[in-house]
Protein backbone atom coordinates (compact mmCIF):
# COMPACT_ATOMS: atom_id res chain seq x y z
CA UNK A 1 0.00 0.00 0.00
CA UNK A 2 1.57 3.24 -1.16
CA UNK A 3 -0.11 6.18 0.54
CA UNK A 4 -0.69 9.32 -1.57
CA UNK A 5 -2.55 12.46 -0.59
CA UNK A 6 -4.69 12.32 -3.73
CA UNK A 7 -5.81 8.78 -2.90
CA UNK A 8 -6.99 9.91 0.54
CA UNK A 9 -8.56 13.15 -0.68
CA UNK A 10 -12.22 14.04 -1.05
CA UNK A 11 -12.71 16.38 -4.03
CA UNK A 12 -15.36 19.11 -4.30
CA UNK A 13 -16.24 20.20 -7.84
CA UNK A 14 -17.21 23.82 -8.45
CA UNK A 15 -19.05 25.02 -11.54
CA UNK A 16 -18.13 28.70 -11.02
CA UNK A 17 -20.95 30.22 -13.06
CA UNK A 18 -23.52 28.68 -10.71
CA UNK A 19 -21.70 28.67 -7.37
CA UNK A 20 -21.97 32.16 -5.84
CA UNK A 21 -22.24 35.63 -7.35
CA UNK A 22 -20.36 38.34 -5.43
CA UNK A 23 -21.19 41.38 -7.58
CA UNK A 24 -24.85 41.05 -8.52
CA UNK A 25 -24.45 40.43 -12.26
CA UNK A 26 -26.22 37.08 -12.01
CA UNK A 27 -23.09 35.04 -12.74
CA UNK A 28 -21.02 33.20 -10.14
CA UNK A 29 -17.41 34.38 -9.91
CA UNK A 30 -14.03 33.85 -8.25
CA UNK A 31 -14.68 36.30 -5.44
CA UNK A 32 -17.90 34.43 -4.73
CA UNK A 33 -15.88 31.23 -4.32
CA UNK A 34 -13.45 33.02 -1.98
CA UNK A 35 -16.39 34.10 0.18
CA UNK A 36 -17.57 30.49 0.49
CA UNK A 37 -14.21 28.80 1.18
CA UNK A 38 -14.95 28.41 4.89
CA UNK A 39 -18.15 26.55 3.98
CA UNK A 40 -16.18 24.18 1.74
CA UNK A 41 -13.49 23.70 4.40
CA UNK A 42 -16.15 22.97 7.02
CA UNK A 43 -17.57 20.25 4.78
CA UNK A 44 -14.26 18.44 5.26
CA UNK A 45 -13.03 18.17 1.67
CA UNK A 46 -9.37 18.40 0.72
CA UNK A 47 -9.38 19.44 -2.94
CA UNK A 48 -11.40 21.92 -4.99
CA UNK A 49 -11.75 21.24 -8.71
CA UNK A 50 -12.65 24.34 -10.71
CA UNK A 51 -14.45 23.96 -14.01
CA UNK A 52 -12.89 26.22 -16.68
CA UNK A 53 -12.32 29.84 -15.67
CA UNK A 54 -10.16 30.84 -18.65
CA UNK A 55 -11.04 33.60 -21.11
CA UNK A 56 -13.90 32.31 -23.27
CA UNK A 57 -16.79 33.50 -25.47
CA UNK A 58 -18.91 30.87 -23.70
CA UNK A 59 -20.30 28.86 -26.58
CA UNK A 60 -20.03 25.89 -24.19
CA UNK A 61 -19.78 27.66 -20.83
CA UNK A 62 -16.01 27.97 -20.68
CA UNK A 63 -15.04 24.74 -22.41
CA UNK A 64 -14.26 26.87 -25.47
CA UNK A 65 -11.09 28.70 -24.46
CA UNK A 66 -9.83 31.80 -26.28
CA UNK A 67 -6.89 32.50 -23.94
CA UNK A 68 -5.32 29.90 -21.63
CA UNK A 69 -3.39 32.61 -19.76
CA UNK A 70 -6.28 34.87 -18.77
CA UNK A 71 -9.49 34.73 -16.74
CA UNK A 72 -13.03 34.94 -18.11
CA UNK A 73 -14.31 38.51 -17.70
CA UNK A 74 -17.47 37.43 -15.85
CA UNK A 75 -15.42 35.48 -13.30
CA UNK A 76 -12.91 38.18 -12.38
CA UNK A 77 -9.21 38.82 -12.88
CA UNK A 78 -5.93 36.94 -12.54
CA UNK A 79 -5.44 38.83 -9.27
CA UNK A 80 -8.72 37.35 -8.04
CA UNK A 81 -7.48 33.91 -9.01
CA UNK A 82 -4.16 34.42 -7.23
CA UNK A 83 -6.05 35.41 -4.10
CA UNK A 84 -8.34 32.40 -4.41
CA UNK A 85 -5.38 30.04 -4.74
CA UNK A 86 -3.68 31.62 -1.73
CA UNK A 87 -6.84 31.42 0.41
CA UNK A 88 -7.43 27.78 -0.56
CA UNK A 89 -3.87 26.90 0.49
CA UNK A 90 -4.18 28.90 3.73
CA UNK A 91 -7.05 26.61 4.70
CA UNK A 92 -5.00 23.49 4.06
CA UNK A 93 -6.88 22.59 0.88
CA UNK A 94 -5.65 22.12 -2.68
CA UNK A 95 -6.95 23.41 -6.00
CA UNK A 96 -6.98 21.67 -9.37
CA UNK A 97 -7.90 23.27 -12.68
CA UNK A 98 -9.78 22.02 -15.71
CA UNK A 99 -7.38 21.40 -18.59
CA UNK A 100 -9.18 21.64 -21.95
CA UNK A 101 -6.72 20.72 -24.69
CA UNK A 102 -8.66 18.62 -27.20
CA UNK A 103 -10.01 21.84 -28.66
CA UNK A 104 -9.98 25.63 -28.28
CA UNK A 105 -12.46 28.35 -29.10
CA UNK A 106 -12.66 29.48 -32.71
CA UNK A 107 -11.86 32.91 -31.21
CA UNK A 108 -8.46 31.73 -29.95
CA UNK A 109 -5.66 33.62 -31.74
CA UNK A 110 -4.28 30.30 -33.03
CA UNK A 111 -7.50 29.49 -34.84
CA UNK A 112 -7.97 33.02 -36.13
CA UNK A 113 -4.56 32.69 -37.78
CA UNK A 114 -5.24 29.10 -38.83
CA UNK A 115 -8.36 30.00 -40.80
CA UNK A 116 -6.84 33.16 -42.30
CA UNK A 117 -5.17 31.23 -45.15
CA UNK A 118 -4.05 27.75 -46.16
CA UNK A 119 -0.39 28.73 -45.98
CA UNK A 120 -0.52 30.39 -42.56
CA UNK A 121 2.12 28.90 -40.18
CA UNK A 122 -0.68 27.96 -37.74
CA UNK A 123 -2.91 26.32 -40.35
CA UNK A 124 -1.78 22.90 -39.13
CA UNK A 125 -2.59 23.70 -35.49
CA UNK A 126 -6.09 22.40 -36.31
CA UNK A 127 -7.53 19.63 -38.49
CA UNK A 128 -8.50 20.92 -41.93
CA UNK A 129 -9.63 18.84 -44.90
CA UNK A 130 -10.97 19.58 -48.41
CA UNK A 131 -14.50 18.46 -49.34
CA UNK A 132 -15.11 14.87 -50.37
CA UNK A 133 -17.47 14.67 -53.33
CA UNK A 134 -18.66 18.15 -52.49
CA UNK A 135 -19.53 17.21 -48.90
CA UNK A 136 -17.89 16.74 -45.51
CA UNK A 137 -14.56 14.85 -45.39
CA UNK A 138 -16.19 11.95 -43.50
CA UNK A 139 -19.40 10.99 -41.70
CA UNK A 140 -18.33 11.79 -38.13
CA UNK A 141 -21.01 13.22 -35.88
CA UNK A 142 -20.48 15.94 -33.30
CA UNK A 143 -21.26 15.28 -29.62
CA UNK A 144 -23.60 18.26 -29.91
CA UNK A 145 -25.49 16.84 -32.92
CA UNK A 146 -25.03 17.21 -36.65
CA UNK A 147 -21.77 16.89 -38.56
CA UNK A 148 -18.40 17.17 -36.80
CA UNK A 149 -17.19 19.28 -39.74
CA UNK A 150 -17.76 22.99 -40.37
CA UNK A 151 -17.31 24.60 -43.79
CA UNK A 152 -15.02 27.62 -43.98
CA UNK A 153 -15.95 29.75 -46.96
CA UNK A 154 -12.75 31.81 -47.03
CA UNK A 155 -10.29 28.93 -47.44
CA UNK A 156 -12.64 26.41 -49.04
CA UNK A 157 -12.06 23.63 -46.53
CA UNK A 158 -13.74 22.03 -43.53
CA UNK A 159 -12.38 22.00 -39.97
CA UNK A 160 -13.06 19.26 -37.44
CA UNK A 161 -15.00 19.93 -34.23
CA UNK A 162 -16.05 16.91 -32.17
CA UNK A 163 -18.05 19.33 -30.02
CA UNK A 164 -19.64 22.69 -30.99
CA UNK A 165 -18.66 24.38 -34.23
CA UNK A 166 -17.03 27.09 -32.13
CA UNK A 167 -14.76 24.41 -30.60
CA UNK A 168 -12.29 23.35 -33.33
CA UNK A 169 -10.14 20.33 -32.47
CA UNK A 170 -6.41 20.85 -32.08
CA UNK A 171 -4.04 18.81 -34.24
CA UNK A 172 -1.89 16.93 -31.72
CA UNK A 173 0.24 15.47 -34.50
CA UNK A 174 1.76 18.93 -34.87
CA UNK A 175 4.80 19.20 -32.51
CA UNK A 176 4.24 22.96 -32.21
CA UNK A 177 0.80 22.37 -30.67
CA UNK A 178 2.34 20.03 -28.10
CA UNK A 179 5.09 22.51 -27.33
CA UNK A 180 2.63 25.37 -26.79
CA UNK A 181 0.28 23.32 -24.59
CA UNK A 182 3.12 21.88 -22.49
CA UNK A 183 4.42 25.41 -21.92
CA UNK A 184 0.97 26.49 -20.72
CA UNK A 185 0.64 23.49 -18.37
CA UNK A 186 3.98 24.31 -16.77
CA UNK A 187 2.97 27.96 -16.39
CA UNK A 188 -0.08 27.05 -14.30
CA UNK A 189 1.83 24.51 -12.21
CA UNK A 190 4.54 27.08 -11.52
CA UNK A 191 1.77 29.41 -10.34
CA UNK A 192 1.11 26.83 -7.62
CA UNK A 193 -2.01 24.91 -8.59
CA UNK A 194 -2.21 21.31 -7.40
CA UNK A 195 -3.12 19.44 -10.54
CA UNK A 196 -5.55 19.05 -13.42
CA UNK A 197 -8.78 17.43 -14.42
CA UNK A 198 -8.18 16.81 -18.12
CA UNK A 199 -11.24 17.32 -20.28
CA UNK A 200 -11.92 14.50 -22.80
CA UNK A 201 -8.20 13.84 -22.79
CA UNK A 202 -8.49 10.48 -24.54
CA UNK A 203 -9.91 12.14 -27.67
CA UNK A 204 -6.81 14.16 -28.61
CA UNK A 205 -5.56 11.53 -31.09
CA UNK A 206 -7.40 10.89 -34.36
CA UNK A 207 -7.00 7.84 -36.58
CA UNK A 208 -4.72 8.11 -39.60
CA UNK A 209 -6.70 9.09 -42.69
CA UNK A 210 -9.82 10.06 -40.66
CA UNK A 211 -11.91 7.14 -42.00
CA UNK A 212 -15.71 6.97 -41.92
CA UNK A 213 -17.50 5.61 -38.89
CA UNK A 214 -18.67 2.00 -39.07
CA UNK A 215 -21.94 0.39 -40.12
CA UNK A 216 -23.44 3.26 -42.06
CA UNK A 217 -24.12 3.38 -45.80
CA UNK A 218 -25.87 6.73 -45.96
CA UNK A 219 -23.19 9.46 -45.93
CA UNK A 220 -25.72 12.07 -44.83
CA UNK A 221 -26.44 10.10 -41.66
CA UNK A 222 -23.68 11.33 -39.35
CA UNK A 223 -22.45 8.79 -36.81
CA UNK A 224 -20.44 8.79 -33.63
CA UNK A 225 -17.17 7.09 -34.51
CA UNK A 226 -15.19 6.70 -31.26
CA UNK A 227 -13.22 3.86 -32.81
CA UNK A 228 -11.49 6.55 -34.89
CA UNK A 229 -10.99 9.33 -32.33
CA UNK A 230 -10.98 7.82 -28.83
CA UNK A 231 -8.06 6.02 -27.15
CA UNK A 232 -5.74 6.26 -30.15
CA UNK A 233 -2.03 5.41 -29.61
CA UNK A 234 -1.08 9.09 -29.89
CA UNK A 235 -2.94 9.82 -26.63
CA UNK A 236 -0.66 7.55 -24.63
CA UNK A 237 2.44 8.94 -26.32
CA UNK A 238 1.43 12.51 -25.41
CA UNK A 239 0.44 11.69 -21.82
CA UNK A 240 3.62 9.76 -21.13
CA UNK A 241 5.73 12.59 -22.50
CA UNK A 242 3.69 15.17 -20.57
CA UNK A 243 4.19 13.17 -17.37
CA UNK A 244 7.91 12.66 -17.93
CA UNK A 245 8.66 16.26 -18.92
CA UNK A 246 6.30 18.17 -16.61
CA UNK A 247 3.76 16.45 -14.35
CA UNK A 248 6.22 14.20 -12.53
CA UNK A 249 8.23 17.26 -11.44
CA UNK A 250 5.39 18.47 -9.17
CA UNK A 251 3.46 16.98 -6.23
CA UNK A 252 0.09 17.11 -7.97
CA UNK A 253 -2.94 15.01 -8.87
CA UNK A 254 -4.21 14.29 -12.37
CA UNK A 255 -7.55 12.87 -13.41
CA UNK A 256 -8.53 12.31 -17.03
CA UNK A 257 -12.07 12.45 -18.38
CA UNK A 258 -12.16 9.41 -20.66
CA UNK A 259 -15.39 8.45 -22.41
CA UNK A 260 -15.47 5.16 -24.34
CA UNK A 261 -13.06 3.25 -22.09
CA UNK A 262 -13.29 -0.31 -20.84
CA UNK A 263 -11.48 -1.38 -17.65
CA UNK A 264 -8.71 -2.82 -19.81
CA UNK A 265 -8.27 0.43 -21.72
CA UNK A 266 -8.65 2.46 -18.54
CA UNK A 267 -5.81 0.55 -16.93
CA UNK A 268 -3.48 1.80 -19.67
CA UNK A 269 -4.02 5.36 -18.45
CA UNK A 270 -3.55 4.75 -14.72
CA UNK A 271 -1.16 1.81 -14.34
CA UNK A 272 1.64 3.38 -12.34
CA UNK A 273 4.42 1.78 -14.38
CA UNK A 274 3.10 3.51 -17.53
CA UNK A 275 3.52 7.00 -16.00
CA UNK A 276 0.49 8.72 -17.49
CA UNK A 277 -2.36 9.74 -15.12
CA UNK A 278 -3.23 9.19 -11.44
CA UNK A 279 -6.86 8.28 -12.18
CA UNK A 280 -9.61 8.66 -14.76
CA UNK A 281 -13.35 9.23 -14.95
CA UNK A 282 -15.02 6.34 -16.75
CA UNK A 283 -18.63 6.49 -17.93
CA UNK A 284 -20.00 2.96 -17.88
CA UNK A 285 -22.21 3.62 -14.87
CA UNK A 286 -23.39 6.88 -16.48
CA UNK A 287 -25.03 4.81 -19.19
CA UNK A 288 -27.49 3.52 -16.58
CA UNK A 289 -30.68 5.60 -16.34
CA UNK A 290 -31.21 4.68 -12.66
CA UNK A 291 -30.48 1.97 -10.08
CA UNK A 292 -33.80 0.17 -10.32
CA UNK A 293 -33.95 -3.62 -10.56
CA UNK A 294 -31.41 -4.99 -13.02
CA UNK A 295 -29.62 -1.63 -13.29
CA UNK A 296 -28.33 -1.97 -9.73
CA UNK A 297 -26.99 -5.40 -10.66
CA UNK A 298 -25.26 -3.84 -13.65
CA UNK A 299 -23.75 -1.14 -11.44
CA UNK A 300 -22.39 -3.76 -9.06
CA UNK A 301 -20.78 -5.61 -11.95
CA UNK A 302 -19.26 -2.39 -13.27
CA UNK A 303 -17.75 -1.62 -9.86
CA UNK A 304 -16.37 -5.12 -9.49
CA UNK A 305 -14.73 -5.33 -12.91
CA UNK A 306 -13.14 -1.89 -12.58
CA UNK A 307 -11.82 -2.74 -9.14
CA UNK A 308 -10.32 -6.00 -10.37
CA UNK A 309 -8.80 -4.38 -13.48
CA UNK A 310 -7.04 -1.66 -11.48
CA UNK A 311 -6.24 -3.54 -8.26
CA UNK A 312 -2.56 -3.10 -7.26
CA UNK A 313 -1.89 -1.41 -10.62
CA UNK A 314 -3.59 1.97 -10.59
CA UNK A 315 -6.21 4.09 -8.83
CA UNK A 316 -9.89 4.68 -9.48
CA UNK A 317 -12.22 7.66 -9.07
CA UNK A 318 -15.85 7.67 -7.93
CA UNK A 319 -18.62 10.08 -8.91
CA UNK A 320 -22.38 9.95 -9.40
CA UNK A 321 -23.02 13.40 -10.84
CA UNK A 322 -21.14 16.41 -12.19
CA UNK A 323 -21.68 19.45 -14.43
CA UNK A 324 -22.54 17.16 -17.38
CA UNK A 325 -24.88 14.75 -15.56
CA UNK A 326 -28.30 15.02 -13.88
CA UNK A 327 -28.53 15.36 -10.10
CA UNK A 328 -27.76 12.04 -8.43
CA UNK A 329 -30.67 12.03 -5.98
CA UNK A 330 -33.14 12.52 -8.85
CA UNK A 331 -31.52 9.86 -10.99
CA UNK A 332 -30.33 7.16 -8.62
CA UNK A 333 -32.41 7.94 -5.54
CA UNK A 334 -35.95 9.11 -4.86
CA UNK A 335 -36.21 12.91 -4.82
CA UNK A 336 -39.95 12.85 -4.14
CA UNK A 337 -40.60 10.57 -1.17
CA UNK A 338 -37.16 9.80 0.26
CA UNK A 339 -34.96 12.68 -0.81
CA UNK A 340 -32.94 12.96 2.41
CA UNK A 341 -32.67 9.22 2.96
CA UNK A 342 -31.62 8.40 -0.60
CA UNK A 343 -29.21 11.36 -0.78
CA UNK A 344 -27.49 10.05 2.36
CA UNK A 345 -27.51 6.50 0.95
CA UNK A 346 -25.73 7.67 -2.20
CA UNK A 347 -23.21 9.62 -0.14
CA UNK A 348 -22.50 6.51 1.94
CA UNK A 349 -21.79 4.52 -1.19
CA UNK A 350 -19.74 7.23 -2.89
CA UNK A 351 -17.43 7.67 0.09
CA UNK A 352 -16.84 3.96 0.71
CA UNK A 353 -16.32 2.53 -2.78
CA UNK A 354 -12.68 2.03 -3.89
CA UNK A 355 -11.22 5.23 -5.35
CA UNK A 356 -11.11 8.98 -4.80
CA UNK A 357 -14.64 10.41 -4.34
CA UNK A 358 -15.83 13.56 -6.14
CA UNK A 359 -18.67 15.62 -4.67
CA UNK A 360 -20.43 18.02 -7.04
CA UNK A 361 -21.62 21.38 -5.70
CA UNK A 362 -25.11 21.17 -4.19
CA UNK A 363 -24.96 17.40 -3.93
CA UNK A 364 -24.12 17.81 -0.25
CA UNK A 365 -27.52 19.41 0.43
CA UNK A 366 -29.46 17.03 -1.81
CA UNK A 367 -30.20 19.40 -4.70
CA UNK A 368 -32.51 17.90 -7.33
CA UNK A 369 -33.19 18.06 -11.04
CA UNK A 370 -35.22 21.01 -12.34
CA UNK A 371 -38.22 21.02 -14.67
CA UNK A 372 -38.26 24.13 -16.83
CA UNK A 373 -41.51 24.85 -18.67
CA UNK A 374 -40.06 25.71 -22.09
CA UNK A 375 -36.91 25.18 -24.17
CA UNK A 376 -36.24 28.94 -23.93
CA UNK A 377 -35.42 28.49 -20.25
CA UNK A 378 -32.65 25.98 -21.02
CA UNK A 379 -29.08 27.10 -21.71
CA UNK A 380 -27.21 23.85 -22.35
CA UNK A 381 -26.08 23.72 -25.98
CA UNK A 382 -26.53 19.94 -26.10
CA UNK A 383 -30.12 20.16 -24.84
CA UNK A 384 -31.07 23.06 -27.12
CA UNK A 385 -29.50 21.54 -30.25
CA UNK A 386 -31.14 18.16 -29.66
CA UNK A 387 -34.55 19.77 -29.10
CA UNK A 388 -34.45 21.73 -32.36
CA UNK A 389 -33.06 18.77 -34.28
CA UNK A 390 -35.88 16.48 -33.11
CA UNK A 391 -38.63 19.07 -33.60
CA UNK A 392 -37.33 19.65 -37.15
CA UNK A 393 -37.95 15.93 -37.78
CA UNK A 394 -41.63 16.52 -37.02
CA UNK A 395 -41.73 15.30 -33.41
CA UNK A 396 -44.12 16.86 -30.89
CA UNK A 397 -42.22 19.69 -29.09
CA UNK A 398 -43.81 18.85 -25.74
CA UNK A 399 -42.82 15.21 -26.08
CA UNK A 400 -39.20 16.16 -26.89
CA UNK A 401 -39.02 18.57 -23.95
CA UNK A 402 -40.42 15.93 -21.60
CA UNK A 403 -37.79 13.47 -22.85
CA UNK A 404 -35.00 16.01 -22.32
CA UNK A 405 -35.93 17.17 -18.82
CA UNK A 406 -34.37 14.33 -16.80
CA UNK A 407 -31.24 14.26 -19.00
CA UNK A 408 -30.36 17.92 -19.54
CA UNK A 409 -27.00 19.14 -18.26
CA UNK A 410 -28.83 22.20 -16.90
CA UNK A 411 -30.15 19.98 -14.11
CA UNK A 412 -26.69 20.25 -12.57
CA UNK A 413 -26.13 23.88 -13.53
CA UNK A 414 -28.96 25.67 -11.75
CA UNK A 415 -27.47 27.99 -9.11
CA UNK A 416 -26.44 26.61 -5.74
CA UNK A 417 -29.25 27.15 -3.23
CA UNK A 418 -27.72 29.04 -0.31
CA UNK A 419 -30.81 30.47 1.42
CA UNK A 420 -34.59 30.60 1.21
CA UNK A 421 -34.31 34.27 0.19
CA UNK A 422 -34.57 35.83 -3.26
CA UNK A 423 -32.77 33.82 -5.96
CA UNK A 424 -31.79 31.28 -3.30
CA UNK A 425 -29.19 33.77 -2.03
CA UNK A 426 -27.09 33.07 -5.14
CA UNK A 427 -27.26 36.62 -6.54
CA UNK A 428 -28.82 40.01 -5.91
CA UNK A 429 -29.31 40.34 -9.68
CA UNK A 430 -30.99 38.15 -12.27
CA UNK A 431 -29.43 34.67 -12.29
CA UNK A 432 -27.95 33.55 -15.62
CA UNK A 433 -29.99 30.34 -15.32
CA UNK A 434 -33.23 30.10 -13.36
CA UNK A 435 -33.01 28.82 -9.79
CA UNK A 436 -34.74 25.52 -9.00
CA UNK A 437 -38.12 26.51 -7.47
CA UNK A 438 -37.58 24.13 -4.52
CA UNK A 439 -34.85 26.37 -3.06
CA UNK A 440 -37.11 27.48 -0.20
CA UNK A 441 -37.11 23.92 1.13
CA UNK A 442 -33.63 22.83 -0.02
CA UNK A 443 -30.84 25.28 0.82
CA UNK A 444 -27.57 25.49 2.75
CA UNK A 445 -28.90 27.77 5.49
CA UNK A 446 -31.71 25.36 6.33
CA UNK A 447 -29.38 22.36 6.15
CA UNK A 448 -26.89 23.93 8.54
CA UNK A 449 -29.61 24.35 11.17
CA UNK A 450 -30.97 20.81 10.83
CA UNK A 451 -28.81 18.22 12.66
CA UNK A 452 -30.43 15.49 10.53
CA UNK A 453 -29.76 17.22 7.20
CA UNK A 454 -28.02 15.75 4.18
CA UNK A 455 -25.26 18.32 4.69
CA UNK A 456 -24.52 17.29 8.27
CA UNK A 457 -24.53 13.64 7.23
CA UNK A 458 -21.89 14.38 4.57
CA UNK A 459 -19.74 16.07 7.21
CA UNK A 460 -19.96 13.05 9.54
CA UNK A 461 -19.25 10.65 6.70
CA UNK A 462 -16.20 12.57 5.47
CA UNK A 463 -14.81 12.78 9.02
CA UNK A 464 -15.35 9.04 9.40
CA UNK A 465 -13.47 8.33 6.17
CA UNK A 466 -10.56 10.55 7.20
CA UNK A 467 -9.81 8.95 10.58
CA UNK A 468 -6.45 7.23 10.61
CA UNK A 469 -7.93 4.10 12.16
CA UNK A 470 -10.36 3.84 9.20
CA UNK A 471 -7.79 3.58 6.41
CA UNK A 472 -9.48 0.40 5.20
CA UNK A 473 -12.28 2.62 3.82
CA UNK A 474 -9.69 4.04 1.43
CA UNK A 475 -7.06 1.37 0.86
CA UNK A 476 -8.94 -1.77 1.83
CA UNK A 477 -9.81 -4.64 -0.50
CA UNK A 478 -13.29 -4.48 -1.99
CA UNK A 479 -15.30 -7.64 -1.26
CA UNK A 480 -18.83 -7.59 -2.74
CA UNK A 481 -21.65 -9.42 -0.96
CA UNK A 482 -25.16 -10.40 -2.14
CA UNK A 483 -24.05 -9.90 -5.74
CA UNK A 484 -27.33 -11.17 -7.22
CA UNK A 485 -29.63 -9.09 -5.01
CA UNK A 486 -31.54 -6.53 -7.09
CA UNK A 487 -32.23 -4.12 -4.23
CA UNK A 488 -29.45 -4.50 -1.65
CA UNK A 489 -25.88 -3.43 -2.35
CA UNK A 490 -23.46 -4.60 0.31
CA UNK A 491 -19.69 -5.00 0.48
CA UNK A 492 -16.71 -5.27 2.80
CA UNK A 493 -13.67 -2.98 2.77
CA UNK A 494 -10.79 -4.86 4.43
CA UNK A 495 -7.21 -3.89 5.19
CA UNK A 496 -5.24 -6.44 7.23
CA UNK A 497 -7.50 -7.16 10.23
CA UNK A 498 -9.66 -4.05 9.84
CA UNK A 499 -13.03 -4.70 8.21
CA UNK A 500 -15.93 -2.40 7.41
CA UNK A 501 -19.34 -3.61 6.29
CA UNK A 502 -21.44 -1.31 4.11
CA UNK A 503 -25.17 -2.07 3.73
CA UNK A 504 -27.34 -0.12 1.25
CA UNK A 505 -31.04 -0.65 0.49
CA UNK A 506 -31.72 0.78 -2.98
CA UNK A 507 -35.49 0.49 -2.81
CA UNK A 508 -38.65 1.89 -1.25
CA UNK A 509 -39.29 -1.49 0.35
CA UNK A 510 -38.53 -2.75 3.82
CA UNK A 511 -36.08 -5.61 3.42
CA UNK A 512 -34.53 -8.20 5.69
CA UNK A 513 -30.74 -8.36 5.80
CA UNK A 514 -28.78 -11.28 7.19
CA UNK A 515 -25.03 -11.64 7.27
CA UNK A 516 -24.00 -15.26 7.04
CA UNK A 517 -21.19 -15.11 4.47
CA UNK A 518 -18.62 -13.40 6.68
CA UNK A 519 -17.58 -14.67 10.12
CA UNK A 520 -17.25 -12.04 12.87
CA UNK A 521 -17.07 -11.91 16.66
CA UNK A 522 -18.27 -8.40 17.29
CA UNK A 523 -19.48 -5.34 15.44
CA UNK A 524 -19.91 -1.60 15.94
CA UNK A 525 -22.32 0.65 14.09
CA UNK A 526 -20.38 3.71 12.87
CA UNK A 527 -22.99 5.66 10.93
CA UNK A 528 -26.51 5.22 9.56
CA UNK A 529 -29.04 7.42 7.80
CA UNK A 530 -31.87 6.36 10.15
CA UNK A 531 -31.95 6.09 13.95
CA UNK A 532 -30.91 2.51 14.76
CA UNK A 533 -31.89 0.39 17.73
CA UNK A 534 -29.56 -2.32 19.03
CA UNK A 535 -30.17 -4.89 16.30
CA UNK A 536 -28.11 -7.96 15.62
CA UNK A 537 -26.59 -8.29 12.17
CA UNK A 538 -28.40 -11.59 11.79
CA UNK A 539 -31.80 -9.90 11.77
CA UNK A 540 -31.65 -6.35 10.44
CA UNK A 541 -34.84 -4.92 8.99
CA UNK A 542 -33.77 -2.33 6.46
CA UNK A 543 -36.05 0.65 5.87
CA UNK A 544 -36.46 2.40 2.47
CA UNK A 545 -33.11 3.70 1.20
CA UNK A 546 -31.41 2.81 4.45
CA UNK A 547 -27.61 2.92 4.68
CA UNK A 548 -25.32 1.65 7.44
CA UNK A 549 -21.60 1.22 8.02
CA UNK A 550 -20.34 -1.28 10.61
CA UNK A 551 -16.89 -2.09 11.86
CA UNK A 552 -16.51 -5.88 12.14
CA UNK A 553 -14.18 -7.69 14.48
Amino acid sequence: MERKWWKEAVVYQIYPRSFYDSNGDGIGDLRGIIQKLDYIKDLGVDVIWLCPIYKSPNADNGYDISDYYDIMDEFGTMEDFDELLSEVHKRGMKLIMDLVINHTSDEHPWFIESRSSKDNPKRDYYIWRPPRDGKEPNNWRSFFHGSAWEWDEKTGEYYLHLFAKKQPDLNWKNPEVKKEIFKMIKWWLDKGIDGFRMDVINLIGKAEGLPDGKNKDNFDDYVMAPEHWANQPLVHEVLHEMNRQILSKYDIMTVGETPFVTPEIGALYVNEDREELNMIFQFEHMDLPDFKDSNLLKFKKIQKKWYEALKEKGWNSQYLNNHDQPRQVSRFGDDQNYRKESAKLLATMLLTLPGTPYIYQGEEIGMTNVKFSSIEEYNDIDTVNYYHEEVAKGRDPEEVLKELMPKSRDNARTPVQWTAGKNAGFTTGTPWLKVNPNYKQINVEEAQKDPDSVLNYYKKLIRLRKREENLALIYGNYIPLFEDHEKIYSYIRQLDNDRFLIILNFSKEKLNFTLDEIPYKDYQLLIANYPVQDEKLEQIKLRPYEARIYRLR
